[in-house]
């Protein structure tokens, strides 16, 4: 019987018609469950019945033409078959489903019929599949597993679309996210070149800021270590004033440090040399680029959370990167019941293990979850431990309990305890007051 269905599934030879496998006799169910697999080009779409038998597979360019296609292919299937409701799945493929979601949500042909748009964990679909015994890999079977996971139920809530504005706060969030891990790993590349040529500058704290203006001045200013080292000692302190802005109190004692520890680096090769002056100088200039973009993002962002309420920063330590993050992430509030599922949604959630009377004690989280929302909520709280002596304690209390992992576990106690907090704060509209 399996055999059969796949033949169907796929297309291979001439569809073979099958029995209600999944379905009770008698028990139909109204919507129609639309399945799409998703790529950067093409989309499959896969159309089941409430009964679980196929209605039609096809493949559709993903674009709006094809788009506009696949709705008329729905919509043909909603009037002959008389439903009124259509349950729709993909999986969530980077960027490549997210237009195909706003067009399906505010396409007008649809409008009249009960629409639901799901936006599926592939972990979770590939789950599924795994109940079906000697599935093909490839599109067409990849979409009827979509469908039939919606037909089960075993779904997440409609994707949320309701307010663009959290959507367009999260395109600049994120985007942040990802130029600061930028320039983070770029930071690290620059220190081990930076090495190479300065090694004593590495080990020691010539600078109280490896990476402040003066400091790279006088990486990208000098030939060598050797070079560095011979300057005549005043000339250097010019140096330092004219760079440093005569903000140094003691510039000749800087000047006396920097000149020491050249003495004391490496010397390299000339050719060598060369190469890692090129390198620390194009590096330099990518820093300044991504801390250029991390400002213009922020603006953006300020300019964004003005449209929208922010409580948030009412709670010490939680300032606008933080705060956006978060509330870009969560969106409406609204959309969720209790802060148990805002806690399982941000994947602050712990599995359970427990069989006859045995139930384990020691759990880990669950895998799943916003990693985006997830990350602010752990940096947030561990900001919060550092400001506010209800969490300060809570945190070392939880540190304390256990021998390993200590401040992985602490911190995301901590988090979850926080998320109890946003929770609260964002569903009341009200600003943080901390416990006397």
């Amino acid at each position: 019987m399996r055999g059969c269905r796949c033949s169907m599934i796929m297309g291979f030879t001439k569809p073979i018609e099958h029995s209600n496998l999944f379905t009770k006799e008698g028990d139909f169910m109204n919507p129609l469950y639309v399945g799409i697999d998703v790529s950067s080009k093409n989309n499959v779409a896969y159309l089941m019945l409430p009964n679980g038998d196929k209605h039609s597979n096809f493949p559709i360019i993903n674009s709006h033409d094809g788009s506009v296609q696949l709705v008329k292919r729905i919509l043909s299937a909603l009037t002959s078959h008389s439903l009124d409701t259509v349950l729709i799945g993909l999986e969530a493929t980077s960027v490549y489903g997210d237009n195909l979601v706003y067009f399906l949500r505010e396409d007008a042909f649809l409008a009249p019929f009960n629409r639901k748009i799901h936006v599926l964990n592939p972990k979770q679909v590939k789950k599924f599949k795994e109940a079906y015994n000697d599935l093909p890999k490839n599109d067409y079977v990849d979409a009827f597993v979509i469908a039939d996971c919606l037909r089960f139920g075993r779904i997440n809530k409609e994707v949320y679309m309701g307010d663009y504005r959290y959507k367009a706060l999260q395109n600049l969030t994120r985007a942040r996210y990802f130029a600061v891990c930028n320039l983070v790993k770029e930071k690290q590349r620059f220190m081990n070149v930076l090495f190479k040529k300065y090694s004593t500058f590495t080990q020691e704290k010539v600078f109280s800021d490896t990476f402040s203006t003066t400091a790279l001045a006088v990486y990208e200013e000098f030939e060598s270590a050797e070079a560095l080292a011979n300057m005549d000692l005043q000339e250097l302190t010019a140096f330092i004033m004219e760079k440093g802005k005569n903000r140094f109190p003691d510039p000749d004692t800087v000047a006396k440090a920097i000149q020491k520890a050249a003495r004391s680096s490496y010397r390299l090769p000339k050719t060598v040399n060369d190469s890692v002056n090129q390198v620390l100088s194009i590096s330099i200039t990518s820093m300044k680029a991504l801390e250029s973009q991390i400002k213009e993002f922020d603006k953006a962002i300020s300019a964004q959370m003005e449209l929208l309420p922010n409580v948030l920063t009412s709670i010490p330590g939680i300032g606008p990167v933080f705060s956006a993050g978060i509330i870009a992430e969560i969106g409406d509030i609204n959309r969720f019941e209790c802060h148990a599922q805002l806690a399982k949604y941000a994947g602050l959630a712990w599995t359970q293990y427990q069989s006859g009377n045995f139930e384990a004690e020691n759990t880990r989280l669950i895998k799943s979850g916003n990693r985006f929302l997830k990350y602010y909520l752990c940096e947030a709280a561990f900001s919060l431990v550092r400001c506010d002596k209800e969490y300060k304690d809570f945190y070392h209390l939880k540190y304390k309990e256990v021998n390993r992992y200590q401040h992985k576990r602490a911190l995301a106690l901590t988090a979850r305890k926080f998320v109890r907090l946003v929770f609260a704060l964002l569903k009341d509209n009200r600003l943080y007051r901390p416990a006397e």
